[in-house]
C-alpha cells in the first residue's frame, strides 16, 4: 500500500517538472561595450584570481586557477596564473574591452605571468600598478622570549 502511494506521488510530480521545464527560459547575458577596464590580479600563496571591471568596479569577466580545474599546490604555479588570466580575458573581449590598467595585489608567483598572458591575448596595457597591503607597522609583535 506505501509502495503503491510513492509510485502515484512519483508520478504525479513528474510531468510536473516537464512543464516547468518547457516554460522556463534561460535568461541571456547581455553583451556591454566597455572600451577600457581595470584587471585586478590577486596572486595568493595559494591562488591566483583575476577579475576585468569596468571604470566604476563592475566586475565583466573573472577567473581563478582553482577555476581552470587545478587543485592542490597546482594552483599557486605561473602557468595556473597564465591559464587563468587567458580565460579572463578572452571572456572581458567578449565584451568589447581591448584596453586595460592593471592592479597587482599579492606575494604569488603568478603575478608577472597573469600579465604577460592578458597581454597575448591581445590587450593592450596602459599602466601596471602594485596595490599590495602594506603594513605601516603592522601587528603589536609576541613578547620576548626569555629562556
Amino acid at each position: 500500500m506505501a509502495k503503491e502511494q510513492k509510485e502515484s506521488t512519483a508520478k504525479s510530480s513528474e510531468p510536473a517538472k516537464a512543464e516547468g521545464k518547457g516554460k522556463a527560459r534561460r535568461v541571456r547575458k547581455e553583451k556591454k561595450n566597455i572600451a577600457t577596464g581595470i584587471a585586478h590580479v590577486n596572486a595568493s600563496f595559494n591562488n591566483t584570481i583575476i577579475t576585468v571591471a569596468d571604470a566604476q568596479g563592475n566586475t565583466i569577466a573573472w577567473s581563478s586557477s582553482g577555476l581552470m580545474g587545478f587543485k592542490g599546490s597546482r594552483k599557486s604555479t605561473p602557468y595556473a596564473a597564465q591559464i587563468a588570466a587567458e580565460d579572463a580575458g578572452r571572456k572581458a573581449m567578449e565584451h568589447g574591452v581591448r584596453t586595460l590598467e592593471v592592479e597587482v595585489k599579492g606575494p604569488g608567483t603568478g603575478r608577472e605571468s597573469a600579465l604577460r598572458a592578458l597581454q597575448s591575448v591581445g590587450f593592450s596595457i596602459l599602466s601596471i600598478r602594485d596595490v599590495t597591503p602594506i603594513p605601516h607597522n603592522g601587528c603589536r609583535p609576541r613578547k620576548r622570549r626569555r629562556v
